[in-house]
């Protein structure tokens, strides 16, 4: 019975292994158009998360593809969602707003709001809290922005 089974979960293990790779959706740089500039308005953090992001498709020279300006809004705010009974904050909310314009030629092509927010409980270390929270803004934020990476992709395919 046990040679049964190593002859075959042997096989079987080393065949899932190697078929199966992790590949990032966007990190292909073939797209047939680039971002030649983007401006950032707004919450600084949010916006370098989602500039280092777009910088898989940042502007490389190519006279072939079309060339895009993006122009990015971000807000952040942090609210407090519950309290406990001493009136201190038990649960918060990140809620990060992002309004984005896509240009080409001095025509708008694209005009959209995104919406994301996370909730999570209060910590009473800070520093573990600050750090909860630096995660939580960059996830949102890497989110929004391939979001944003996809709504231009969509748009080069119509």
């Amino acid at each position: 019975m046990n040679k049964i089974f190593i002859k075959t979960f042997i096989p079987f293990l080393i065949f899932i292994l190697t078929s199966c790779t992790y590949k990032p959706i966007f990190s292909e740089k073939n797209y047939n158009f680039e971002i030649k500039e983007i401006v950032l308005i707004g919450e600084k953090d949010v916006g370098k998360i989602i500039d280092n992001k777009l910088g898989l498709i940042k502007s490389t020279g190519d006279p072939n593809k079309k060339k895009y300006i993006l122009i990015i809004d971000s807000e952040k705010k942090r609210n407090i969602i519950s309290k406990d009974s001493k009136g201190d904050p038990l649960k918060f909310e990140m809620l990060i707003k992002v309004e984005y314009k896509l240009m080409h030629e001095n025509k708008l092509l694209i005009l959209k709001e995104i919406e994301k927010n996370n909730i999570y409980n209060n910590d009473s270390d800070q520093f573990k809290l600050e750090q909860s929270e630096k995660i939580i803004l960059q996830n949102i934020s890497g989110n929004i922005s391939d979001i944003i990476i996809s709504s231009i992709i969509n748009l080069n395919d119509n």
